[in-house]
Order: structure tokens, then C-alpha cells, then sequence
């Protein structure tokens, strides 16, 4: 989900160079409601690759291959551009009708994907992900931008209103993260919550699995002032998001919804390295371990030596460290 929301400052940036163009996006089926947020997507596909390659014959007996391909080839478009690089979107890329853009064969995340491209352009592959895409997506239209202006195009009220009361002023801790070596200790988030809740915040837990969800009620028990939510849709998650005071949270799609609606938040990286994926938007601080393996880019931990726990690299970084950054981003002390 965060490539997908790291990815709308591009369309924002071809909006502004170029009035009344449009976009049609593809998608996987799970995050199709973040595109849609954007003030000059047309028309969002939904691609459920994953689900389908569990089961391709039966996603080919029930249609739903054939008809997301009649849907996809239904149209013509004047650039066709993937701004992931990888395998599974340079086939769809190559299935649509309209010139075929793409990184080159050094700037690709997987190689051999170029191959399904027409026109093919170096971005140097040291640089952050967003700007990746918006050099991407300015080279093959052909304008200029301003790098250091990020500008998400979310228009709010496509996020829909409050999906439930909740009393203010509330934080938002992204607790999950999609990688072992990502997440924060319980014990960790436990602490951090009961500084929050004295000081008179309200938080608020979102989930997204089974697993998340009982980490929710783990952090929250015994601790006044904690909302576990319930099971809600990404964009209402994103409309509470957009309500709270600030955030806490994980390398994860959440927190960079957080970054594009302009939320004060803290975001802590252990596994991943933040000049290259981190949350951007106003009022943002990374968090960074000094540990001696820190960015590995490990979807588990990997460290052999003795450590007190795992992910070892969290090991520096102490809720108190969190809550010091969590007020002087609350305060205004960051801009």
C-alpha cells in the first residue's frame, strides 16, 4: 500500500504541467480504494494477481481473469507507464494498448521486466521512491517539477466521513507492519501508549489481520483511553487518520497515508532505510536505529549475536525517545 500512496505526487505533478489529463490506474484488488482519492484518476482497475495465482484455473473458469483482460485491452491511451519495475506489472503493462514507459535496464527493480517496455528511461535507483516515480512519470510526458514540493492531490472528501465517534484529541499508533523486522516491540508500544494516555490523549489502534487485531487488544489492555477499532475499509481508516492529532507508526501503508494527509508523525524504521522509503509529507520524523545491522532490508531479523529481543535494531530505540519526538511534533517544534 505504500508504493501506491508514494505514487500519487506523480499525477499530481503531470496535472499541474498538463491541464485535463487523466488517469486510468491498475491496481491490486486490496488497496483500490487509495487512487480512487486522487482528483484526476478516471477510472481504477482492480487486479487481483495474488489471489489468482493461488488459483489460476479456477480464476479462468469463473471469469474474472478474462474479464479484468477485456476491461484492460477496452481502451487505448496515449502512454502507458509502470512505475514499479517489477515482473508482474510490465505484463500488464505489456497487455494494454498505448506506448509502453518504463525504467531501463539499470534502473529496474527486477530485472528483465524493461523488456516489456517501448520506451525505456534511466532514474537513478539511490534516489526516494517517490521521487523515482515523479522522475518516471515527468521524463516520459515530458515536463518539469519541482522536487522538492510534494504535493499528494488527495482530495478529502473522497475519503467519506468518520465511520465512528471517537473522543479527541486522539493519536493514531500504526502498530503492523507487513514484515517481522519491522515491527516494534508490544512491550514497547504498551509504554508508549500509557505516556500518551496520562498526558490526557485518547489513541486509537487500527488492524488490518487476524494477528494485528489481538495485538490491538494486547496494547490496549488494561489502558484507559485506548480504542481498538473494528474491521474498516482502508478509506475509513484514512478519514480517521486525517481527524487525529498526530501519529506513531512502522514503515507501512498507513503511516504513508499519514505522510500524504499531512499528519505530525513520528515513523520508526529499523529494516528499512528511510531516504529511500520514507514517509514524506509536512511535519514528518524518522526515527532511526544506530544498531550495527540497521537497514537491512531483512523481511525477518537475521542478527546471530546475543540481543534482548528481535528485531534486535529496536533495541536503541526506547519508547522514551518515541514520546520526546511524538511532543515535539505535537507541539509544532517540527516543521
Amino acid at each position: 500500500m505504500g508504493d501506491v500512496v508514494q505514487t500519487l505526487p506523480a499525477l499530481t505533478d503531470a496535472a499541474k504541467a498538463i491541464p485535463g489529463i487523466h488517469f486510468d490506474w491498475i491496481v491490486d484488488e486490496s488497496f483500490a480504494q487509495v487512487p480512487a482519492w486522487h482528483f484526476r484518476v478516471e477510472t481504477v482497475f482492480p487486479s487481483a494477481y495474488r489471489r489468482w495465482r493461488k488459483n489460476l484455473y479456477q480464476a479462468a473458469k469463473n471469469g474474472e481473469v478474462s474479464e479484468f483482460l477485456n476491461q484492460l485491452r477496452g481502451r487505448s491511451y496515449d502512454l502507458v507507464v509502470d512505475v514499479q519495475g517489477e515482473w508482474k506489472s510490465a505484463t500488464i503493462t505489456r497487455l494494454a494498448h498505448g506506448v509502453r514507459c518504463g525504467y531501463d535496464h539499470s534502473s529496474i527493480h527486477e530485472w528483465g521486466a524493461h523488456f516489456a517496455y517501448q520506451k525505456k528511461y534511466f532514474v537513478p535507483k539511490k534516489k526516494h521512491s517517490i521521487q523515482r516515480m515523479r522522475q518516471l512519470v515527468a521524463t516520459a510526458l515530458g515536463y518539469s517539477y519541482v522536487e522538492n514540493e510534494v504535493d499528494y492531490g488527495v482530495d478529502r472528501s473522497r475519503l467519506g466521513s468518520l465511520p465512528l465517534a471517537l473522543s479527541e484529541p486522539y493519536l493514531v499508533f500504526v502498530h503492523s507492519a507487513s514484515w517481522e523486522s519491522k515491527c516494534w516491540p508490544e512491550v514497547y508500544w504498551q509504554d508508549l501508549t500509557a505516556k500518551a494516555t496520562d498526558a490526557g490523549f485518547h489513541v486509537v489502534l487500527p488492524w488490518g489481520t487476524e494477528g494485528e487485531y489481538h495485538r490491538a487488544l494486547r496494547i490496549a489492555a488494561r489502558q484507559s483511553k485506548v480504542v481498538v477499532l473494528p474491521r474498516l475499509s482502508i478509506s475509513e481508516k484514512a478519514s480517521i487518520l486525517s481527524h487525529a492529532r498526530a501519529t506513531v507508526g512502522l514503515d507501512t501503508g498507513l503511516s504513508h497515508i499519514a505522510a500524504a494527509l499531512d499528519i505530525p508523525s513520528v515513523t520508526i524504521y529499523g529494516a528499512t532505510d528511510p531516504s529511500l522509503v520514507g514517509a514524506t509529507g509536512k511535519h514528518q520524523i524518522h526515527v532511526v536505529s544506530d544498531f550495527e545491522c540497521v537497514m537491512c532490508h531483512q523481511e525477518r531479523c537475521t542478527y546471530k549475536k546475543p540481543a534482548e529481543f528481535k528485531p534486535a535494531c529496536f533495541v536503541g530505540v526506547r519508547p522514551e525517545r518515541v514520546w520526546l519526538e511524538l511532543r515535539n511534533v505535537i507541539n509544532g517544534k517540527i516543521s
